[in-house]
């Protein structure tokens, strides 16, 4: 049995946010194998259904965003499910949009509803999807960023992010994690070139690589509501 998590915040104010891109992945996801209606149940939407030939329960925590962690404990509880048959799906503002990234374990990385599900299942070993939702301009603050909608710009990149996002999770349930990092992580960049100083010493050349899982969150901090997170 596997258990799919997409995180967001609920009603429709929050529809098709970059916060709720775990939702938009997860509709899609029940869209392509028909499952049925979901149900209220773990302080959540919850339905489950076959995909090639194993049980897998979809989950949309509705507590917001920070306090997703016990929804999800207690579905984990009730299904007896695994950690390693968990994969959260979530918002990342160090990844480009249209950029996905799949991570076995690690840190929250400053994302708080993966940092309340870590806190609630008691370990940092639990899958992950990070989809990119880019960085907010300017100064606005990251809590009013991710609670905006996607540009039209934007649009037709998450379109297809959101189809690669449910290839992925399709494969993770029939041939495992690494399949999926292999086809959704983006390639390593090259390593930037030396160059020589005017004393012929070596140095290297700066890199615009994205924070990797564990680094510093490089977050810019924000205001946030009860209940709203800026991620």
């Amino acid at each position: 049995m596997k258990l799919i998590v997409g995180l967001g915040n609920p009603g429709p104010r929050y529809d098709k946010t970059r916060h709720n891109i775990g939702f938009e992945i997860l509709n899609a996801f029940a869209d392509r194998h028909f499952f049925p209606a979901a149900k209220s149940r773990f302080d959540g939407l919850v339905t489950d259904h076959s995909v090639n030939g194993e049980k897998v329960v979809l989950l949309a925590p509705q507590t917001y965003m920070n306090a997703s962690g016990k929804s999800v404990r207690q579905c984990v509880d009730f299904y007896k499910i695994a950690h390693d048959d968990v994969l959260v799906v979530v918002d990342d503002m160090n990844l480009d949009v249209g950029r996905m990234r799949v991570r076995a374990s690690g840190s929250a990385g400053g994302q708080k509803g993966l940092a309340d599900t870590i806190r609630h299942l008691g370990t940092n070993k639990v899958s992950r999807l990070r989809v990119g939702v880019g960085r907010p301009p300017g100064r606005m603050a990251a809590s009013d960023y991710v609670l905006q909608r996607f540009t039209e710009t934007d649009r037709p990149l998450v379109d297809v992010c959101v189809q690669e996002a449910v290839d992925g999770l399709e494969i993770w349930i029939k041939d495992g994690l690494e399949k999926v990092m292999n086809l959704l992580n983006p390639s390593k960049e090259p390593k930037p070139k030396k160059q020589r100083n005017k004393k012929g010493n070596a140095q290297q050349s700066g890199s615009d690589e994205s924070p990797m899982e564990g680094d510093s969150p490089t977050t810019p901090s924000g205001r946030e509501s009860a209940g709203e997170s800026s991620n």
